[in-house]
């Protein structure tokens, strides 16, 4: 579940499972351990999670912490919106790049352990079942990443409107 982080006029940032105000170097901490956020403006409740994140990267460019290469960042600009959806694809797809070889190292890595009789019988049923649950796991997968593709086209498109408004 995601840290509610509710930002007010006076740009300060308020944790409410905390109950406590808090900077963006801390928020900088809590996604480093491992937990997500999610800024919303304390009037509107509109959405401001990837403003804030952008913030905590610009933050750490300034004290050079983060150094991204300036010929990206002119690149990020030049191309807009065209760039950041290669980046979005780009992402997306070396995500479940990952999430496949982990799932295949792991079957490969039981396999071998049910061979070299580390896992005894018992233990192999249940790895059977979830081999099965497995194969039907891309389908739901799938279903997923579709959902998330139509929520972020609907983001992309009122984007726009947003910079008109401003």
């Amino acid at each position: 579940m995601a840290y509610v982080i509710k930002r007010y006029s006076n740009r300060k940032l308020y944790d409410t499972q905390e109950s406590r105000y808090v900077t963006l170097e801390e928020l900088e901490e809590m996604i480093r351990a491992g937990k997500e956020i999610r800024v919303l403006d304390a009037a509107t409740g509109e959405d401001l999670t990837s403003v804030t994140l952008a913030q905590i990267l610009l933050e750490n460019e300034r004290t050079h912490r983060a150094a991204l290469p300036t010929a990206f960042l002119h690149q990020l600009i030049k191309h807009g919106e065209a760039w950041q959806e290669f980046v979005q694809r780009s992402l997306r797809a070396s995500l479940e790049g990952i999430t496949t070889s982990q799932r295949e190292a792991d079957r490969i890595f039981r396999e071998w352990a049910a061979r070299a009789g580390w896992v005894q019988a018992k233990e192999r049923e249940p790895e059977v079942r979830k081999s099965r649950a497995e194969s039907e796991e891309p389908e739901s997968l799938r279903d997923e990443i579709v959902a998330l593709k139509e929520k972020l086209r609907a983001l992309e498109e009122r984007l726009p409107r947003k910079r008109k408004k401003s």
